[in-house]
């Protein structure tokens, strides 16, 4: 539903300076106008962003001040995570799962309802394996990108030869053709030959997180290095995230890769202290993640890039030891858009689902690259982006999809001389790409106390502006409008006596 508001001043060439009529007007949609039961209306949207819809309990007219209390969303964060599973049928088998592990209390913290942490927090119990086979990492992230993995099952560099380098539609070309900002962060890819080349060894810089000269880029976890049009765009080293994040330089889109042992994929050669308990092997390697997770996740939820309606996804790469629904992924969202409270989600999800999300936010095209046919149809059919789910049930109703975008714009004015009416043709876009259904209505407000639009259907009889008088506005055959579509509404009022 969307509303959108622009200030009309209507004047004949016969009229003095003063203006017969300034006002706002404002376009809305919902069951009716004036009836308190009503379908509630939403707020507009700025293109790009997540959006908290102002819902009216009734009357679906927004005022001009409810219409600015609509806050559009900060930046959103991705943050990758590695070889785990969220629930598997044992437990404490190798690699162990993530809830309930002693040696992820952070990541548990979040999703334990009443804690603190998570208060911002929604978490998918029900998030699946992009398709069947679909490993090992490698294909995941590019499935991340595209919703698919090509057929190529593979974690070598992108190269020719291997054949994993790719000229499809993804998310990232997707946001250079709109003119979306994006950053792709990647921690020890500045002690590589490039973003294309694996780096490991044991003598970098000493490591902020877990305090040793180990490091490990690997480009398997890079998923716009197999994308020819965005192999080595926008590609930073870690430490570059938190100056832009300091200095409010972030993209609208932010994709953060940890090494290969703050991604909890790796356990460091001599295991890993945390709180106070020494880890080994898989353990360990849980609880380097977790650790990681815990230091940079309250930096960000600290920046008002999030602050202002940001999100936080917590994506992991896929199951382990088997792709059935008795093994899950974590899927994590932490958002002041969050339902909050660790809301447990058991919407069936994938990676899909994620694509799905950013495109609505962004208002972008679904994008339906082929997806080989022995990878498909696990668990009812998810895996294709124009019919998986999103990632909505995460969030408050109304944050996604983003609603749809309308605007308003006044034409020209015409004086009837015979009855003394001035009107005005206004004009109804769709400028988004989601289809706005009917009923719609101009609904003006701040009119002078001695005007009256001679055409009104009613007036606003539930929340401000009281009184308010709306028009309906027809919006195609099929009652839709559809986007990129204009359609036409009259304001009239009666010109004043003595003008």
């Amino acid at each position: 539903m969307g509303t959108n508001a622009c200030e009309i001043h209507m004047k004949t060439k016969n009229m003095k300076t003063k203006p017969y009529m300034k006002a706002r007007i404002h376009i809305n949609q919902a069951d009716n106008p004036g009836d308190a039961k009503s379908t509630p209306a939403f707020s507009c949207h700025r293109p790009g962003k997540l959006a908290r819809c102002t819902a009216l309990l009734g009357g679906a007219v927004a005022s001009i001040l409810l219409a600015a209390q609509a806050a559009p969303a900060g930046n959103i964060f991705v943050i990758a995570m590695e070889n785990h599973n969220f629930t598997q049928p044992d437990p404490t088998n190798s690699p162990q799962q993530i809830l309930g592990n002693t040696a992820a209390p952070y990541i548990n913290s979040l999703i334990t309802p009443g804690h603190p942490n998570a208060a911002q927090v929604s978490y998918a119990t029900a998030y699946f394996n992009a398709g069947k086979g679909v490993h090992p990492s490698e294909p995941n992230y590019v499935w991340a990108e595209a919703g698919t993995d090509f057929g190529i099952h593979t974690d070598a560099e992108p190269r020719s030869a291997n054949h994993n380098i790719f000229d499809a539609p993804h998310l990232t070309a997707q946001f250079n053709a709109a003119g979306i900002s994006w950053k792709n962060y990647q921690e020890d890819v500045q002690l590589g030959l490039s973003p294309t080349n694996n780096a490991s060894g044991t003598n970098g810089p000493v490591n902020p997180y877990y305090g040793t000269t180990q490091y490990n880029y690997a480009v398997k976890h890079n998923p716009m290095a197999f994308f020819s049009d965005t192999a080595v765009q926008n590609v930073y080293p870690l430490a570059q995230f938190f100056d832009d994040l300091n200095n409010d330089t972030l993209g609208q889109y932010n994709w953060i890769t940890p090494n290969q042992f703050n991604d909890a994929h790796s356990s460091l050669s001599g295991g890993f202290t945390y709180r106070g308990i020494h880890y080994t092997g898989d353990q360990a390697a849980i609880a380097q993640g977790d650790n990681f997770l815990a230091t940079v996740i309250p930096q960000i939820m600290a920046s008002p890039a999030y602050q202002d309606n940001g999100a936080i996804i917590i994506w992991w790469d896929e199951t382990e030891r088997g792709d059935a629904a008795d093994r899950t992924i974590p899927e994590i969202v932490i958002s002041p858009l969050a339902k909050g409270n660790g809301y447990a989600s058991s919407v069936p999800l994938n990676h899909s689902s994620d694509i799905k999300t950013m495109e609505e936010i962004f208002e972008l095209s679904l994008i339906n690259n082929p997806i080989p046919v022995s990878e498909t149809n696990v668990f009812g059919g998810y895996n294709n982006v124009p019919t998986v789910n999103d990632l909505s049930d995460l969030f408050v109703p109304g944050a996604i999809p983003a609603p749809p975008s309308v605007s308003v714009n006044g034409g020209g004015f015409m004086h009837d001389r015979r009855t003394g009416h001035v009107s005005q043709v206004v004009q109804i876009a769709n400028t988004g790409t989601t289809p706005v259904p009917a009923p719609l209505w101009l609904v003006l407000d701040n009119l002078s106390p001695t005007v009256t639009l001679f055409n009104a259907d009613g007036t606003t009889a539930v929340l401000a502006p009281l009184g308010s008088p709306y028009i309906s506005v027809g919006v195609g055959d099929d009652d839709v409008l559809r986007p990129h579509e204009i359609k036409k509404g009259h304001i009239g009022v009666p010109r004043p006596e003595g003008r």
